[in-house]
This record gives C-alpha cells, sequence and structure tokens, in this order.
C-alpha cells in the first residue's frame, strides 16, 4: 500500500507463507492498522457488506 522497505527474517511463518503462495502481498503494520481502522469505521456505519466466498463442505 505504501512504499516502505522492510526486512522480514526468513524463518518466520510471514516469509513463508510469501514463499509458498506468491499471490499473497506483505503489508507494513502501519497501513495493516490504517485499514483494519477504517474498514471497523465502515462497518460501524452500517453500509458496509462484507463478501465471503461460502465454504462448502465436504463429506468423506
Amino acid at each position: 500500500m505504501c512504499d516502505k522497505i522492510e526486512t522480514i527474517e526468513d524463518e518466520t511463518l510471514v516469509a513463508k507463507r510469501l514463499r509458498n503462495r506468491p499471490i499473497h502481498t506483505y503489508m507494513c503494520n502501519e497501513c495493516s492498522e490504517r485499514i483494519e481502522k477504517r474498514t471497523k469505521e465502515r462497518i460501524a456505519t452500517g453500509n458496509f457488506k462484507l463478501y465471503e466466498s461460502k465454504k462448502t463442505e465436504e463429506d468423506w
């Protein structure tokens, strides 16, 4: 979201997730907190809908 460059340790869970799933992106803590705050503000207005994918149950 911003142009901030941060270093991530190779052995951390975040680094592993980024290596194994390249579609995921990394957000710095400032951007993450800002998005979380604004999302909560929009939810409080009542005009916010979160579209989640429907989970299907698999019977084995």
